[in-house]
């Protein structure tokens, strides 16, 4: 490298040191000239000596992103001069990580691209590899998903997060809230499914002593324990007609009156809610208010089914196993993981939590192998009972837990655990 040159890309570093994020400067043929000092703690060193290159470093290609099958930021922006964003998954210092990727094109005089700055933020929320708590997935649609949450957890929009029952709806609105500046708020969750008029309201709003009643004490209400964090409605879908037009009333001026009392108060929170209904189909019958469905649906995200990303089933096995048991001593072999990716799953993520709970219970050692997992399908089917004419996904649930309640003898603790919910979730399915 000549002197000159050297003397430009440590200007280019000390422009660079003005992001606050890792960033690096790459030119139109994807050569990297220069990084800040936060890429050099986070990703590493480059060595420039050589030439380098962005999709080289990042993603151990030969061959820019484009051309190797995945989205390519660079050559967007280059295309449409204008900023782009993607979310990627990067090699870094500590494996496989999640990156928001976000390129700004430098125009000369007369508007060609010259340089662009890529900067660089690391996704805390998701992993495409084991480890601890967060979302765990590689898929296509999953990072699809992540960058959904990415981009809307710093807005104070409200989310609706749609999808089958057991894919993960409240880990992703845990996710929201932690991308959101109200992370270190409480996220206050309220289960929808089931709950009485009375019920709901004191949930909600909480309620003064003698209002109703069993109504011994004055009790602070969900929203008032929300209060500058995030609240989330789970099965939205479920709560009654008549009680709409007072959520929609919370929503709306963020007021709201415990049960009984004439007072008014106020909370700010931010609001996420889920379901697994058709919410625009209740609409149209009439099952749902139209003002409330606009209101809770600013920013729709699809929560994918297991089926559609079974290229995670073998992270998520692992991923699953360890919070299960965190000794890290079972070994899932390759042919148990393939059975698993045939398997059509009704109950998702749930389902394949409880297929592995059992598999602890049945492995003689510390294998779990295709046999084990054989034996674990099958009791769930003989459980289950599904038919091809079973197509109503509340009637299946409802059947599943009855069963598995007689197969544990009326115990509905274990049940639950069994199922992957809480005892009291599982009062309110059964309901």
């Amino acid at each position: 490298m000549s002197i000159s040159l050297q003397y430009i890309n440590q200007d280019f570093a000390t422009m660079l040191n003005a992001y606050d994020c890792p960033a690096i400067l790459v030119t139109p043929e994807y050569r990297i000239l220069a990084s800040n000092q936060r890429y050099l703690e986070i990703f590493g060193a480059i060595d420039l000596d050589q030439p380098a290159y962005c999709y080289k470093a990042s993603h151990h290609h030969e061959i820019p992103c484009d051309q190797a099958g995945e989205a390519c930021p660079l050559s967007a922006a280059g295309i449409s001069g204008k900023k782009q964003r993607v979310l990627h998954i990067h090699h870094s210092p500590r494996g496989k990580e999640h990156v928001d990727i976000e390129i700004l094109p430098i125009l000369d005089d007369k508007g060609e691209v010259k340089f662009f700055v890529e900067l660089l933020k690391s996704v805390t929320l998701a992993n495409p590899k084991i480890d601890g708590n967060e979302m765990v997935g590689a898929s296509l649609v999953f990072n699809q998903l992540v960058e959904n949450i990415t981009r809307v957890g710093p807005t104070e929009a409200s989310v609706l997060l749609l999808g089958e029952t057991g894919t993960g709806k409240e880990i992703a609105a845990s996710a929201v809230h932690l991308a959101s500046n109200r992370k270190t708020q409480p996220m206050v969750i309220l289960e929808c499914s089931g709950l009485t008029e009375t019920l709901f309201e004191s949930e909600l709003f909480g309620h003064v002593k003698g209002a109703f009643t069993g109504a011994l004490y004055n009790k602070h209400g969900l929203v008032e324990v929300a209060n500058g964090g995030t609240l989330f409605l789970d099965e939205i879908g479920d709560v009654p007609y008549e009680l709409q037009i007072k959520l929609l009333r919370l929503i709306e001026t963020g007021t709201y009156r415990p049960v009984g009392s004439r007072e008014t108060k106020r909370s700010d929170f931010r609001l996420i809610c889920a379901t697994n209904q058709d919410i625009f189909s209740m609409v149209e019958r009439g099952e749902f208010r139209r003002d409330l469905y606009y209101r809770i649906n600013v920013f729709p995200i699809k929560i994918p089914s297991l089926n559609k990303r079974k290229e995670d089933i073998a992270l998520l096995t692992n991923a699953i196993l360890q919070r299960i048991d965190d000794s890290g001593k079972y070994i899932v072999t390759d042919s148990a993981i393939n059975l698993l990716r045939e398997h059509d799953f009704v109950g998702n993520i749930r389902e394949l939590r409880n297929i592995l709970s059992r598999a602890l219970v049945l492995a003689n050692t510390q294998i779990i192998d295709r046999n084990v997992i054989k034996t674990c399908l099958e009791i769930d089917r003989k459980i289950g009972g599904h038919s091809e004419s079973e197509t109503d996904l509340k009637g299946n649930e409802l059947r599943y837990l009855q069963r598995l309640i007689e197969s544990v003898n009326g115990d509905k603790d274990k049940a639950a655990t069994l199922a992957g919910i809480s005892t009291r979730s599982l009062y309110r399915k059964l309901q």
